[in-house]
Order: structure tokens, then sequence, then C-alpha cells
């Protein structure tokens, strides 16, 4: 380019800015498709262009990490409940607990009452619903 133009000042003219090479083979890490220019994310499959990858997979694991201290497993063996009653037995005491701080809300009047004696009664059949289930999952076999 500076060919054609005999009497240009060089500080004026400059060479295009040159991109790494890096950057111009960027692909996508799940379907390893070139990125276009400038895009966030991949024309194919969608995924994010500058997500980290082992951090994405962890993302959802964070949520399990206290249910994995409690090893269900350990505590269905000490009180000898296999795991499925040993769930539905947590969420009968925990139906229980809803029941009973049934009783801490305020009463204006009758008709407050009634329903809040209404819910109640729902809690507590959904812990007997829920002890039952606990008692018919529990396995008929002794374990040796």
């Amino acid at each position: 380019m500076s060919d054609l133009v005999h009497d240009t000042q060089h500080e004026f003219w400059r060479p295009p800015a040159t991109q790494p090479a890096a950057a111009l083979a960027d692909a996508c890490r799940r379907c390893d498709t070139e990125f276009m220019v400038g895009a966030a994310f991949c024309h194919v499959c969608g995924s994010n262009r500058h997500r980290a990858s082992a951090t994405a997979a962890r993302n959802w694991r964070k949520y399990f990490e206290a249910a994995r201290t409690l090893d269900f497993a350990r505590v269905g063996d000490g009180i000898g409940l296999p795991l499925p009653s040993l769930s539905a037995f947590l969420a009968g005491v925990g139906f229980l607990v809803i029941a009973l701080s049934m009783g801490l809300m305020s009463v204006r009047d009758h008709s407050d009452f009634e329903a809040i004696q209404f819910w109640r009664i729902q809690w507590l059949l959904a812990a007997c619903a829920a002890f039952l289930a606990g008692i018919l999952l529990k396995s008929r076999k002794p374990e040796n």
C-alpha cells in the first residue's frame, strides 16, 4: 500500500494490527467448532466461549456437598433402617415439626383458627403418610 502513494509520511501509515494465532484458532470445548469472529457463544451448540470447563461441571454439585458430609448410609446402618426408610422417616419428622410450629401462628378471629387447624391436620396427615411409607419400604429379610 505504501508503494501506491509515494509521498506519504511514515508517521501516518501503520501496519494493520495482527491478532495472535491462538485467538484465530479458538475452538469450542464441547463440539470443536471454530468460533465466529467476536462471538461469545458457539454458533453450533451454544456453549459459552469464555466459561471455564472445570467450574461448569461443579456448579450444580456444590449444593450436594452438605448431603455428602451427612453420609446417610452410615446413619441408616446405625439406626437399622435402609436408605428409603430413613429418608421417609426424616421427612415424617420434618412434617411433625411443621405441624407443631403451626401453633405459633397468630390468630385474629375464629376463621383464622380454623384455617390454622386445617393446615395442622394436613401436615399431620403428611407425617403419617411418610411414616407409613418408611414402614412399607423397610426390607423384611434380616441383615447379617
